[in-house]
């Protein structure tokens, strides 16, 4: 004889607390600092420095920086080299989110 029985729900995933407005502003200040870093980083390694071969002039030395701020947030957006969680934790604490 066969019963009928209810479907077994699936369990439902932890529910993890929202993060709060001020926690995303400084995350996002975090991420910021970061790829201004970066972008810094990159400059000094001569990244987006006009190449004698091209000679793009003075455009090209005018949006190099363009090039390289769009590369260290691509780096960041890519998980960077994690300095954007330190920079959180530093400022979260300093906030005392």
């Amino acid at each position: 004889m066969l019963t009928h029985t209810a479907p077994v729900a699936p369990a439902a995933p932890p529910v993890q607390p929202l993060p709060s407005a001020r926690e995303d502003t400084l995350r996002e200040a975090a991420r910021e600092l970061e790829t201004t870093f970066l972008a810094e980083m990159l400059k000094s390694a001569g990244f987006g420095k006009s190449r004698e071969s091209f000679g793009g002039g003075a455009g090209e030395e005018q949006f190099s920086s363009f090039l390289r701020q769009e590369q260290a947030r691509a780096m960041v957006d890519a998980g960077g080299i994690g300095l954007s969680e330190a920079f959180f934790n530093a400022l979260k604490e300093r906030a005392n989110v």
